[in-house]
């Protein structure tokens, strides 16, 4: 017996197979992202700036030798391709080969939106993809990643990754 959220999906995959692609809206970033990590409550703020290095001087940068500025060492981690623990994430970033480069002056990921409330910080950038549709191609769609900290430094991390493909022997 099939349960109603599985029919649902099962009919809702089958509509749009068989829809054509519609015409979508670019997403663009805005145009001041340095401003969309900086609020009046020192709090807020604290965490804003936790997540913009994080963006900038590690995920960027590879400068993964400063994530215990950032991160806590038990940082739970909701990526299914990582496990938790700062030094697994650390370890993970160098086994895909990233290497250190010269800490920018500003962030260059194109960020859409920063949301801070409580204990979380919500950052939304511009992902571009290949069309699986129409090779050569590419359309873009919103990547998030979000963080929740402790003691201005983040202690675990939500995104919207999925299964990376079994490495080729």
């Amino acid at each position: 017996m099939f349960s109603r959220n599985h029919l649902r999906s099962v009919l809702s995959g089958a509509l749009l197979a068989a829809q054509p692609a519609a015409a979508q809206e670019t997403v663009t970033p805005a145009p001041n992202a340095e401003a969309l990590f900086h609020h009046p409550n020192p709090s807020l703020n604290r965490n804003l700036q936790t997540a913009y290095h994080i963006m900038k001087d590690l995920l960027e940068a590879g400068h993964w030798d400063q994530a215990p500025a950032y991160l806590t060492p038990r940082y739970i981690q909701h990526n299914p391709n990582v496990a938790s623990g700062r030094d697994t994430v650390v370890h993970f970033f160098a086994s895909i080969g990233m290497k250190p480069k010269p800490i920018p002056a500003r962030l260059s990921a194109p960020v859409v939106s920063v949301l801070a409330q409580g204990d979380k910080v919500v950052v939304v950038t511009v992902a571009t993809m290949p069309d699986p549709r129409a090779p050569g191609k590419t359309y873009t769609t919103s990547w998030f990643d979000m963080w929740r900290f402790v003691d201005g430094k983040a202690d675990e991390h939500w995104d919207s990754a999925t299964l990376m493909p079994a490495p080729r022997q």
